[in-house]
């Protein structure tokens, strides 16, 4: 496998990005076209084409933590807190407390016996693989942004009624409840099929394709740590939850976190199939920020037709 061809551009190594991009690009033109946005946006001139050329400094990594949390752009700031927001949701929608503790929910649910739990258990798991290769066909057909939707608004009704199922077996003493465990078991196959076309794969793919170049290495690692930190939350916090609020009020709580993701979602983040690397900070800015740039450009122009105009005179 070898390097990403924006790696090696970074790096100067201008002949083996040019071999990357035509054995992964459709046609010759597209791979022409794919090497020149890389080489502006790494500040190396359009027509360079030899095979190494020294790198412009500013594509080192000097500054880049600066450039991403100190100091940022609008546009970088958005990316930033659109990447760090889409890793935190993720987990703290409760997949971990769904999946890892599934036994544990299917048990409370009113379900008896070591063959029954782990063939529920199994269930679990071959759901969520198989919905997994469901959404690899259609992540670039639908679009990134209406597979998260539809994701996270199917997990909020699915745990809603996971909830409301594990409330009324908790408070069901004599015997087992049958419509409750029928409801617990839908709602959580349910879950993780939802969230596994959608909130599952999505995340890391928009988050490796919404930071800049120069930035695209440090923005997806702090992604990641917020991804993984908020798991190791969430997990080791499953049991003291429940007996605090018991089972069904943890999963309405989680249920209550996917419902603020999907507002998140739907007002912040923009669709990105069909965009390059180079064009996300352009794909950030806020309509303010562009209107402004807008008017600056004909003002600019403006300027530049009057003295056009008085020198002709």
């Amino acid at each position: 496998m070898p390097e990403s061809p924006r790696w090696l551009i970074m790096r100067g190594r201008l002949g083996e990005a040019r071999k990357v991009l035509e054995k992964t690009s459709d046609t010759p033109e597209e791979a022409r076209l794919r090497l020149s946005d890389i080489k502006i946006a790494a500040g190396i001139p359009e027509d360079c084409d030899d095979d190494v050329v020294p790198v412009p400094k500013k594509t080192h990594s000097r500054g880049v933590w600066k450039d991403l949390l100190v100091r940022p752009t609008p546009s970088v700031r958005r990316v930033l807190i659109a990447a760090v927001g889409i890793h935190f949701f993720q987990q703290a929608s409760g997949i971990d407390s769904v999946v890892l503790y599934s036994p544990k929910v299917f048990e409370k649910a009113g379900i008896r016996g070591d063959t029954k739990l782990l063939g529920t258990t199994v269930a679990v798991g071959f759901t969520k693989t198989l919905f997994i290769l469901v959404a690899t066909f259609l992540l670039d057909r639908v679009g990134r942004r209406p597979l998260l939707l539809t994701s996270f608004a199917g997990m909020i009704l699915s745990l809603a009624g996971l909830g409301l199922g594990l409330t009324a077996a908790e408070h069901h003493t004599d015997g087992q409840l049958p419509w409750a465990v029928g409801l617990c078991i839908t709602c959580v196959l349910a879950y993780v099929a939802f969230f596994s076309i959608g909130a599952g794969p999505i995340t890391w793919v928009y988050s490796s394709e919404i930071f800049p170049l120069r930035l695209r290495a440090l923005g997806a690692s702090i992604g990641v740590a917020v991804n993984r930190v908020t798991s190791g939350v969430i997990t080791m916090t499953f049991i003291s939850l429940y007996k605090a609020i018991s089972f069904g009020g943890s999963f309405f709580l989680y249920g209550g976190i996917a419902a603020v993701a999907w507002v998140f979602f739907f007002t912040y983040l923009p669709e990105t199939r069909g965009r390059t690397l180079e064009d996300m900070e352009e794909l950030f800015r806020k309509e303010k920020e562009v209107d402004e740039q807008r008017k600056e450009e004909n003002r600019v122009e403006m300027v530049n037709a009057s003295n056009r105009n008085g020198n002709t005179r």
